[in-house]
Order: structure tokens, then sequence, then C-alpha cells
């Protein structure tokens, strides 16, 4: 009897952990910057402009907001950065921002400078001169500088706090879900950009920070799946591709498949204090 050759098992590569940006240790954070310093001096397709150019502008204008891909095109977009960040510093996973617990920009992203003293590439990028001419040209038009820079908490905006968070991780529906969620994500937009880069969807992205916010509401699209059983999507959904990237719905929907997780999927919900009995007027 003929005998068939068993291959030897390949073992899958480890998960990458991605972990909150202000619990990085000292090298997860230096392998961190040197991978977005590296990419943004690339002036190819692999560099940070064309990466962060995908989200809005130069057009065409690729990102999914107000639909019900949201969430899975945003999720596709931050694997196929991550692995770009990864073909220059192996084994980077980048880290979310919980907004809300630290409700102030991580110091990995506000400070100017590394401990060694050299620019910090988190802190800024440098916007593609196509998408700012193309931004003048909107209506109304966006007329912001190369450098990008930030406004953040101006008087009318508002992080919100872990039981806004919890409150619509209890929604079941998952359309529902998505949408309450994103709104959520548009005023961190605004409390992060002000009247500057991240306010404005053509141009958020040539902001390093917008990558810890989108991992942050991937982070809590992943609980979400945690607390709910898998919903009955249609095929016609699941079947639905995200351009530009080579994925549909279906293959975005199991983070572990994609080679990553997060490292707390928990969140902390704010408790009041319990009135005392009486209103505490009493004496």
């Amino acid at each position: 009897m003929p005998t068939v050759p068993i291959a030897p098992r390949v073992p899958a590569p480890p998960l990458r952990w991605r972990r909150n940006a202000t619990q990085l240790t000292a090298q997860q954070l230096a392998d961190l910057r040197r991978a977005m310093t590296r990419m943004q001096a690339i002036g190819d397709d692999r560099g940070y402009m064309r990466h962060a150019g995908i989200h809005g502008l130069p057009l065409p204008i690729s990102c999914q907001h107000g639909t019900n891909l949201f969430l899975p095109w945003h999720r596709a977009y931050l694997y196929f950065f991550e692995r770009a960040l990864r073909d220059l510093v192996r084994g980077i996973a980048q880290p979310f921002w919980d907004w809300t617990t630290t409700q102030s920009i991580p110091t990995a992203y506000s400070a100017q400078q590394d401990p060694s003293g050299a620019p910090n590439p988190l802190h800024h990028g440098t916007c593609d001169p196509l998408a700012l001419q193309q931004a003048q040209n909107m209506n109304p038009p966006i007329n912001l500088p190369a450098q990008t820079s930030r406004q953040p908490g101006l008087p009318g905006t508002q992080l919100p706090t872990p039981q806004d968070i919890d409150e619509i991780l209890e929604i079941k529906d998952f359309f529902t879900f998505s949408n309450e969620l994103e709104s959520w994500h548009g005023r961190i937009h605004v409390w992060v950009g002000g009247s500057r880069h991240m306010r404005h969807v053509p141009l958020a992205a040539f902001d390093p920070l917008f990558w810890a916010h989108h991992c942050q509401i991937d982070r809590l699209w992943r609980i979400w799946q945690l607390r709910h059983a898998p919903p009955s999507f249609t095929s016609g959904f699941m079947g639905t591709a995200l351009p530009p990237f080579p994925m549909t719905v279906a293959q975005t929907m199991n983070v572990r498949a994609l080679g990553y997780d997060y490292a707390t999927t928990a969140v902390r919900v704010r408790v009041p204090a319990p009135t005392p009995v009486g209103g505490g007027g009493g004496r």
C-alpha cells in the first residue's frame, strides 16, 4: 500500500497583542516610533502618506462612514497599516488609546521628542501636498498646513465615560451598535482636532493619533463580539468587498484569524457615589 507523506505542521505565528498606549514598555514604544519614523521617510506606496491618504484625500475617498461597513472597513484598514509597520520593524502591534480612562492625549503621542531628543513621529505627521490642494478646493474649503496639529478639549467638546460606552456595548443589534459607536467616534475626532486635521475626515489619518483612536474603536467592536452571540448576517453583507483592500466583510469578523487581539477587553464603568438617605441635608 502506498504511503501518503504527512506534511510537517507549521506552527501558527504568535498573536500580536494591541496594548493600551499608556501601558507600553519602553521597548514597545521605541519599536513603534522606529517603525513610524521609517514609514514617514518612505516616498512610495509603502510610505505613510500613501497609507494615510487611503482614508480620505487624495481622491478617491475610500473610507466608509455612515454605512454598515464602518467597522469592517476600518478593521481592514488597520490590519493593512499594521502589516506595513511590521514590514519595517518585526513584531509591531499598534496600541489603542482608551479615551474613557485616559481623558487626555497619551504622552506617547503628545510628547514632541522621544527620550533621546529626536523628533517624536507620533506627535505629528505630514499631509500629502495633493491632499492639501484638494482639501482647499472642497466646499467648504479646508485650509490647513502640511504638518498636522491638534486642539484637544475645546469648549463644547467631550470624551465619553466608561458608562457611556458600556451602554452602547449592551446594544444587541450590530447595526444599531455600529451607528452609536460611530457617533462617539466622530465626536472624539472633533475633541482631538478642534479646527485642525483630526476634525476633518479627508485629512484625519495623516495625524498619527488617528490609528490609536481607531484601534480603540476596533477594540470596542471586539468587546461587543465577545459579549453577544454572533449576528445572523446575510450572505450579501458578509460577501461585501472593502475596497481598496482585498478583503470582504466576512474576513474581518475574527480578529484572531487576522493574527491579533487586544491585551484588555474590559471596560471600566464609573459607578456614581450613592446619594445619602434623605438627600444628605439632615443634621
